[in-house]
């Protein structure tokens, strides 16, 4: 190898070093960002579970006070 081929190789390894210096705090960043995004989601997922958990557990059928309250207020309408 002569001088001038050495010299462009030397170049080249700069630029290319440079080049990753430059990047790798953006890649980085957006290994961050996306680990982050994946952590939000699956609390989302966490939460959106526990809300279906006690929504399916709650009773759809009235409870007795209020099956109470209802013929009592049916019978004051009749008797006015």
């Amino acid at each position: 190898m002569n001088t001038n081929q050495i010299e462009a190789l030397i170049g080249m390894l700069a630029v290319a070093g440079l080049f990753v210096i430059m990047v790798l705090p953006a890649l980085i960043g957006l290994a961050h960002e996306r680990r982050v995004d994946r952590e939000i989601r699956e609390a989302q997922d966490r939460l959106r579970d526990k809300e279906d958990q006690k929504s399916s557990s709650r009773s759809t059928v009235p409870s007795t006070a209020t099956w109470y309250a209802e013929g009592r207020r049916s019978k004051k309408l009749v008797n006015s």
